[in-house]
C-alpha cells in the first residue's frame, strides 16, 4: 500500500483515510457544549484501521497482563501484539518483553505459559537464556556467525499499578506523563496488591474503539445491564472523573441502600468504598476497580471489525471468599457478554451511509468518550 494511502493524500488527491483524519480533527475542535461521536466509517474501514495500526496503536503502551501472573524467575507467557510475537518473562531484573522468534530461521520459541531456564528452538535447537542472550547454536560453523549478535530483540516493557505495559515503538511516549493524575486517583486502592484469580480470552467482532467507548461511559449501564449492573451502578449515579494526556475516568456510585462491596485498602475513603472507579489507559486498556475487585480488559486489535480481548479479575487480599469470587466471575462474564452482543450488532450497521455520528450526552454520561476522541485527534496530529 502506498504511503499516500495510509498517511494521507497523494499530492492534490484526497483519500478516504485523509478525509477521515480531517473529520476526526473537526470533531476535536467542536465546542465542549456540543460534542459529537465519530462517523461509522471510522469503525469499519480497513484502510483506516491499517493507518491506526501503523501509528497510534504501534506507538502506544499496551497492557498485557498483571505482574503477579509471573511471580517467579523463569515464569513466562507468550502472546501476540499487533501481529508481533512476544514472550513476557520474569528475569532477575524484572519482567521483560522479548521477541518470540529464533534468530536463526524465525521459528517461534514459546507458546502458552510456564516456567523455564532456557527457550529452546524446536527447529534446530538454538537455545536462549531468559534474558534473551543466545546460549548455544549447535553445529553452527558459519564464519560470519557471532553469538553476541544473535540475542533476542526486546520491546519497551514497564510496570505501573501492578499491570505490565509493552510498547512496540522504539521511542514510546512518557507513560508517567501520559498518566499524570491517575496515580493519585489509584493510590488509595493500593492496586499493586491485588492478585489475579481469573483470566479469559475472547474474540469480539467489533472495532477496538467501540469497546473502549462502551466500557468508559455510564450512559448505557441501566439499559444494557438492567439486571447485572443497574441495581448497584445505575446510569444516573455516574460521575465524570479526572482525565489526563493519556487516560480518562469516571466513577459509578452505588445507591445508598447498597452495602460496601469489600474492605479494601486502609487508605480508602467511605465514598470510595461505596463506588467503582473506571479508567482507560489509551489506547487499549479499560479497568474497573473497587475496594475488593479489579477487572481489566486488555484489547488486542486484529482488524477493523475484530478485537481479541484478554480480561483478568483480581481481588484484594482475602476480602472475598471462594464462593463470592465465583459469583463475581459469573457476573462479569455476563456483563461482558451483554456488551459484546450490543457492540457486535452495532458493528454490523456502522457501514451505513447514515452512520454519521450523533450528539454525545453530557460530561457525566459520555464525557469520557469525548476525552478519547480528543486523544485520538492529538495522536493523529503527530503524523501530519
Amino acid at each position: 500500500m502506498a504511503e499516500g494511502d495510509i498517511f494521507g493524500a497523494e499530492i492534490g488527491v484526497p483519500t478516504p483515510v485523509s478525509m477521515m483524519r480531517q473529520t476526526l480533527d473537526g470533531l476535536a475542535k467542536r465546542p465542549d457544549a456540543s460534542p459529537r461521536a465519530l462517523q461509522g466509517r471510522h469503525y469499519v474501514d480497513q484502510a483506516y484501521f491499517a493507518f491506526e495500526k501503523q501509528t497510534v496503536l504501534q506507538n502506544g503502551w499496551h497492557c498485557v497482563g498483571r505482574a503477579d501472573e509471573l511471580p517467579n524467575i523463569g515464569d513466562y507467557r507468550a502472546l501476540r501484539l499487533l501481529e508481533e510475537p512476544i514472550i513476557l518473562v520474569r528475569t532477575e531484573n524484572g519482567i521483560v518483553a522479548l521477541s518470540n522468534l529464533c534468530r536463526h530461521r524465525g521459528m517461534p520459541l514459546a507458546e502458552g505459559s510456564g516456567n523455564t531456564k532456557l527457550f529452546v528452538c524446536s527447529y534446530h535447537a538454538w537455545s536462549y537464556r531468559i534474558n534473551g542472550t543466545l546460549q548455544r547454536a549447535p553445529r553452527m560453523e558459519n564464519a560470519g556467525f557471532d553469538p553476541k549478535n544473535c540475542s533476542l530483540p526486546s520491546f519497551a516493557c514497564t510496570e505501573r499499578f501492578g499491570f505490565i505495559y509493552v510498547s512496540l515503538s522504539e521511542t514510546p511516549p512518557d507513560l508517567d506523563q501520559d498518566l499524570a493524575g491517575l496515580h493519585e486517583g489509584l493510590q488509595p486502592y493500593d492496586p499493586a496488591a491485588y492478585r489475579v484469580v481469573h483470566s479469559a480470552e475472547e474474540i469480539w467482532n467489533t472495532n477496538w474503539k467501540s469497546l473502549v467507548e462502551n466500557f468508559m461511559e455510564g450512559y448505557h449501564l441501566s439499559v444494557v445491564h438492567p439486571i447485572t449492573l443497574h441495581g448497584y451502578t445505575p446510569t444516573e449515579l455516574s460521575k465524570k472523573g479526572p482525565s489526563g494526556p493519556g487516560y480518562t475516568s469516571y466513577t459509578a456510585h452505588y445507591p445508598d441502600h447498597i452495602p460496601p462491596r469489600g474492605r479494601g485498602a486502609e487508605g480508602l475513603s467511605e465514598a470510595q468504598k461505596h463506588a467503582s472507579y473506571l479508567f482507560a489507559v489509551f489506547p487499549c486498556q479499560v479497568v474497573s476497580i473497587s475496594p475488593s475487585l479489579l477487572v481489566s480488559l486488555n484489547l488486542m486489535p486484529v482488524s477493523a471489525g475484530r478485537v481479541d480481548v484478554r480480561w483478568t479479575m483480581s481481588v484484594y487480599g482475602d476480602d472475598l471468599d471462594g464462593e463470592t469470587i465465583k459469583d463475581r466471575i459469573a457476573l462479569w462474564s455476563e456483563v461482558n457478554r451483554e456488551d459484546r452482543e450490543k457492540l457486535e450488532r452495532m458493528q454490523s450497521a456502522l457501514g451505513s451511509r447514515h452512520a454519521t455520528g450523533g450528539p454525545l450526552a453530557g460530561p457525566d454520561y459520555e464525557g469520557t468518550v469525548r476525552d478519547f476522541l480528543n486523544w485520538l485527534a492529538r495522536q493523529d496530529r503527530l503524523y501530519l
